[in-house]
């Protein structure tokens, strides 16, 4: 079995900006005329002692289940609605092994209670660049989704 340790020395992971866990970026596209990349895609580590705060991307992302243990994504989407899709093994149990985020869609992630880790991909076309990032704020997304108040408290950093 791979462990933590493992993945973060063959991929040399460090600490996602702003967001929270570990990855390592493993391909940018050429540049485009707008000075995004094509495509660009990642790896990244999660454990029960770090959250993928919420946020949104100006483009579509797709997250990408690899190993270890199931990955709860929520979902604040621009009409108000939500839901929580969870990557992982079990498709007979609606996990998902792959799952895309429409652009503009409020995400933060959290490896599922029970679990110790996870490892995970995403890919984005045109790629990711700092200034389509869009941290969320606690108090805003509150407003806007009351229902998922505890769990937005819980995936927002201050």
């Amino acid at each position: 079995m791979t462990t933590p340790e493992e993945l973060i020395a063959h991929y040399e992971l460090e600490p996602i900006p702003h967001e929270g866990g570990l990855f390592r970026r493993t391909w940018v596209g050429p540049e485009r005329a707008d000075g995004r990349p094509e495509g660009s895609a990642i790896v990244a580590l999660l454990t029960t002692d770090d959250f993928c705060a919420l946020h949104r991307l100006p483009s579509d992302e797709v997250w990408h289940f690899y190993l270890g243990d199931p990955l709860q994504l929520l979902l604040l989407a621009p009409d108000g609605t939500t839901r929580t899709a969870v990557l992982g093994p079990g498709l007979r149990a609606g996990q998902h092994v792959q799952f895309t985020v429409p652009a503009g869609t409020w995400m933060g992630a959290r490896v599922a209670p029970g679990g110790a880790w996870t490892f995970f991909g995403c890919t984005m076309a045109p790629g990711f660049t700092y200034e389509g990032y869009e941290p969320g704020e606690a108090a805003d997304l509150t407003a806007r989704y009351p229902a998922q108040a505890a769990r937005i408290a819980e995936l927002c950093r201050p």
